[in-house]
């Protein structure tokens, strides 16, 4: 049966590809079946083809000949890289942000979850509140291609994540740190919370680098 697409099937695919990174779905080194994916995907081969090679170019995935295409593995130079780049976006998107009142939903909306879910002991859950409470840091400076920009950073960084052997160790001491960001922010000092930021991103960098396999 043919496959019957709408238009921006690529687009789709490629955010449904890259949420599922970002949740924690797709570990490094997982090689994507073009059959397996075609259904779940609604799109044809020629259209995931045109996905992959997206999410080649954002280093998502990578092409390997006469084996397929994988989930890509970071390097210790590349994770820091993310971070050096999240250190610009974010702490600035963040000192920058209003504070009249301060917009503050979505950072407490995802340190809710990230709380629900350590109380629960489900640290992918905790992992995907995480990257969603530095997408709303970002979403502060109501840029649509800053929002887009984090996304392929978070799910490039979700990678390191994913190979992490403790993940509970790794994402506990970030709850409470997003909860007194989130906090500072709401209180109206939007500087002293992009600095709190700030010294979180060093930590975290140190944290997922000490992490990796």
């Amino acid at each position: 049966m043919t496959t019957v697409e709408k238009p921006g099937s690529a687009a789709r695919a490629v955010e449904q590809l890259r949420n599922a990174m970002i949740n924690g779905e797709l570990a490094p080194g997982t090689r994507l079946s073009e059959t397996s994916l075609t259904g779940p995907l609604g799109v044809s081969r020629n259209t995931l083809r045109e996905a992959f090679s997206t999410l080649i170019e954002e280093g998502l995935l990578v092409r390997q000949p006469h084996r397929g295409v994988f989930v890509a593995s970071l390097s210790p130079a590349q994770i820091a890289d993310i971070y050096r780049v999240r250190v610009l976006l974010e702490c600035s998107a963040l000192s920058q942000a209003p504070t009249d009142p301060p917009r503050a939903a979505g950072l407490r909306t995802a340190v809710d979850d990230a709380g629900r879910a350590a109380d629960a002991g489900d640290w992918r859950a905790v992992g995907t509140a995480n990257m969603h409470f530095h997408e709303q840091i970002v979403a502060l400076a109501g840029s649509p291609r800053l929002d887009s920009w984090m996304r392929q950073l978070t799910a490039e960084l979700r990678l390191a994540f994913v190979t992490a052997p403790d993940p509970e160790a790794l994402h506990r001491p970030f709850v409470a740190m997003n909860d007194a960001i989130t906090s500072t922010y709401e209180a109206g000092d939007a500087h002293r919370a992009a600095d709190m930021l700030r010294d979180y991103l060093l930590t975290s960098e140190r944290v997922v680098l000490g992490n990796l396999p």
